[in-house]
């Protein structure tokens, strides 16, 4: 079980999705023990519980993007700040929903998925616009924030601008112009991640 939340013109909303068992749950014998009532309410051991939106396990990719981030993505190309993060134990499939297969239009996650939708909405705007696209990838492992593009930038600080803004001083920035590009970006950086994942482990995308 995972939740992911957002912030936006409509406050903070919690969805929790679901995932399938694997293959070694289902060989041991294990049961799936959650059932679902209606869109938002999870009952467990007879107990429900409600949330904005319950996925269940059997929820395709596009599911979960339309109901957790299609709305904020919209709000964020309004004018409007938005968030959203994965909260979830080890293997609950917080980067399934995140990223999935960057590649695959069906398995893609949500990340892969803003950045069509950034793109699509510049493509449709006046062809006399110009836009600069920057992104910069980076994860929080022990306390210390390390540039995943530039593996030399292992201690940066988070800083303010003149807005208020918080900005990673130091990192590295990559313009980009198209959604593919994108993703080679986040290929080049989950190649430099940590490989023991613990529970303080976090990484970060900024657009811009």
């Amino acid at each position: 079980m995972e939740e992911a939340a957002g912030c936006g013109l409509c406050g903070v909303k919690v969805m929790c999705r679901f995932r399938p068992l694997n293959e070694s749950e289902r060989s041991r014998g294990d049961k799936d023990i959650p059932k679902f009532n209606g869109e938002d309410t999870v009952v467990v051991a007879g107990k429900p519980y409600v949330f904005d939106r319950v996925l269940a396990p059997d929820s395709e990719q596009v599911q979960v993007y339309d109901s957790c981030a299609k709305q904020i993505v919209k709000d964020v190309l309004g004018g409007y700040n938005g968030t959203i993060f994965a909260y979830g134990q080890t293997a609950s499939g917080k980067t399934h929903t995140m990223e999935g297969s960057l590649h695959s239009p069906r398995l893609m996650g949500i990340i892969p998925r803003i950045s069509q939708d950034i793109f699509d909405h510049i493509y449709a705007m006046d062809e006399n616009l110009e836009f600069h696209i920057k992104v910069s990838y980076f994860e929080i492992y022990l306390d210390k924030i390390r540039d995943l593009l530039d593996v030399s930038k292992t201690n940066l600080a988070v800083h303010e601008d003149k807005n208020r803004v918080p900005f990673v001083k130091g990192c590295t920035e990559r313009f980009v112009s198209s959604p593919n590009e994108v993703m080679d970006v986040i290929d080049e950086g989950k190649a430099n991640r940590h490989v023991a994942v613990t529970s303080q482990y976090c990484y970060y995308y900024c657009y811009y």
